[in-house]
Formats: structure tokens, sequence, C-alpha cells
């Protein structure tokens, strides 16, 4: 069985597994980091956003092999490491806006946001409400104005 090797949340890893397995599932079945939601398996819902040396992406419509041993995954497991914090601010500003209702989406909402802050002040400036159009993470709740109240929140600590 081929071997495949990365960099997930700070750590490298090794696993075993078939060429064509979605990151997703060796993420989830194979090392046990179940923060990335599975939801539609086409890089649609985006419950799996993660993010590839510092990019949000949808592990589930990648597979393993396309992964290369200096690439750098991180879940929203490893998020707050990133910070060396127990809690990236982004988190934070969730909790303090109290955003969640089911809490499936959640991780991938933060991971996109954090990702999509970074982008923006990689530009030279702050969000705008083009950059929150361009999220397009679904939440079955409908805490849209909630997740965009955290987004901001969590821009400002960041």
């Amino acid at each position: 069985m081929p071997s495949h090797t990365f960099i997930l949340n700070g750590e490298k890893v090794t696993v075993e597994v078939e060429d064509d397995v979605r990151l997703l599932w060796v993420l989830r079945d194979l090392l046990g980091v179940t923060g990335p939601k599975y939801g539609c398996g086409l890089n649609v819902c985006k419950a799996c956003t993660s993010h590839i040396n510092g990019k949000a992406f949808s592990p589930c419509s990648v597979p393993v092999s396309k992964i290369k041993p200096t690439d750098e995954i991180t879940t929203i497991e490893g998020l707050a490491a990133t910070v060396g914090k127990d809690l990236h601010p982004m988190q934070r500003a969730w909790l303090d806006q109290d955003v969640a209702q089911c809490g499936y989406c959640q991780p991938g909402q933060i991971m996109t946001a954090v990702a999509k802050v970074k982008q923006a002040r990689a530009k030279g400036r702050e969000l705008t409400d083009a950059d929150f159009d361009e999220i397009r993470n679904i939440c079955r709740c409908g805490t849209y104005t909630r997740i965009r109240a955290a987004i901001k929140s969590g821009a400002k600590n960041m």
C-alpha cells in the first residue's frame, strides 16, 4: 500500500492508504482528526474546510496523492496553535457572538474566515462586504448574521 507523508497541525504524519482516498477520510478515519466534517464530498458545502499551506481548501475533494510531504495541513484542531494560545481569535469571536446552533458547519466556517482575513490583509486591506459575499460555507441553521459579526470581531484581534 502506498505511503503518504505531510505535516498535520504542526506534526509530520505518515499514513499507508491508497492514492485515490480523499484527504478528508485520511484525516477523519485514519488520523482521528474529526473537526473537518463530511457534508457533500463535492467541494460545495465547505463543512470540511481546512488550510493547506495557509489557504482554505476542501479536503473532501483532494486525493491524498496530491498532498506533498512539505504541505502543511491545518484543521480546526490545530488552529489555536498557529497563534500560540488556547483559542484562535476567530474561535473566541465565535463564542463571544454565540454563533453556533447545531455547530456542524462551524469548524469549516471558522477556517474559511481565518483564511479570508489573511487573504485580504495580504492585499493590504481589511474585509469588505464583497469578501463576505464570497464565503460559500453552508449553514443549515442560518446563523449567517452572527457568523458575519463573529468574523468582523475575530478579524480585529487577528
